[in-house]
């Protein structure tokens, strides 16, 4: 089968189209034909070697899938061949084949296309997660949401209106940006680029600051959301796409009595129960049409080298999907 792969660590250039065996499916696990793959940032950071957990060489990067099994070991009883099913899991999916154990497995619902299925994922139950479990939102919150026209801020504004945020601020950088954001359920659009957007925030919340923040840049934006943030706020860390070290000091907190919480998805992965309740909600929002996920690009797999280049140039809106 075809797969991308790459054997050192470095920029997009590193990653190749190989050709490697189908693997082999162990007891308790399915075969899945890839039918989208979706393209994230961890992908990105497993590529340069910098991510939270070692990345082993050679590697095939790809978290989140959806595709029809093809093959079931005899110990799985709860799935079929020509089933459609979405999963997350730690890597392989930029492949025309990947193995999956039956407790990753998520039934893709009428009216859910694969496209769907695997964009809303990775960002889906990072934003459903930073608001919910680690924020801890309470209706009538404001809520301010960075990169707010990517995977997972396009769905973080949803979210969070649909969770009942009295206020949800949107940063983006450019008027295409912002106004996609809006058009999500934004009441505010702020460009990074062009405004000193936290001094705007303070204003807009009439020098109240913002009780939850979704934050993955780091530097400047850190530092600066920091001094944005209310009384008993709190500011969810779930990245660091700028690429650089953040230090700050932690008595500025106690100013405001605010959090700066971390937010890592491998937890929730690890919760079985909590992984699988929360993907089958997300799955219904889509179904019912109540949660729209925006696919800005769909390549082929033979171009995910393009797609790395685009997300980490921030030439992206919303979602990137490799296809088979």
């Amino acid at each position: 089968m075809r797969a991308v792969q790459f054997q050192t660590y470095g920029p997009p250039d590193v990653l190749q189209v190989v050709e490697v065996p189908v693997p082999a499916v162990k007891p308790g696990h399915v075969l899945v034909q890839v039918k989208a793959a979706g393209v994230n940032f961890a992908d990105t950071a497993r590529r340069y070697g910098r991510y939270l957990a070692e990345t082993p060489l050679p590697y095939i990067p790809g978290s989140e899938v959806a595709g029809v099994i093809t093959e079931v070991s005899p110990e799985v009883a709860g799935f079929q061949p020509g089933d459609r099913v979405v999963a997350l899991t730690e890597s392989g999916c930029y492949a025309e084949y990947v193995t999956l154990h039956e407790k990753q497995l998520i039934r893709i619902p009428e009216g859910v296309g694969f496209e769907q299925a695997a964009a809303i994922l990775l960002q889906g139950l990072t934003a459903y997660h930073i608001l919910k479990t680690s924020a801890r939102m309470s209706p009538g919150e404001t809520v301010l949401v960075h990169a707010a026209a990517g995977g997972v801020g396009t769905l973080a504004v949803q979210l969070a209106k649909r969770m009942g945020a009295g206020l949800v601020i949107a940063t983006a950088g450019s008027p295409e940006k912002l106004e996609l954001a809006r058009s999500l359920g934004a009441d505010v659009g702020l460009n990074y680029r062009e405004d000193d957007w936290a001094d705007r925030v303070m204003d807009i919340t009439g020098n109240k600051g913002a009780d939850v923040i979704l934050e993955m840049v780091g530097g400047e934006i850190f530092k600066k959301s920091l001094h944005c943030l209310s009384t008993f706020g709190r500011l969810v860390v779930y990245g660091r796409a700028g690429g650089t070290e953040t230090r700050f000091d932690p008595a500025l907190l106690m100013q405001r009595s605010a959090s700066v919480i971390g937010f890592w998805l491998v937890h929730v992965m690890q919760n079985s129960a909590l992984y699988r309740e929360s993907v089958r909600e997300l799955l219904g929002y889509l179904g019912e049409g109540a949660l729209r996920v925006i696919i800005g690009e769909t390549l082929p797999l033979a171009e995910a080298q393009k797609a790395h280049e685009r997300l980490e140039g921030r030439q992206t809106t919303g979602k990137v999907v490799l296809l088979p």
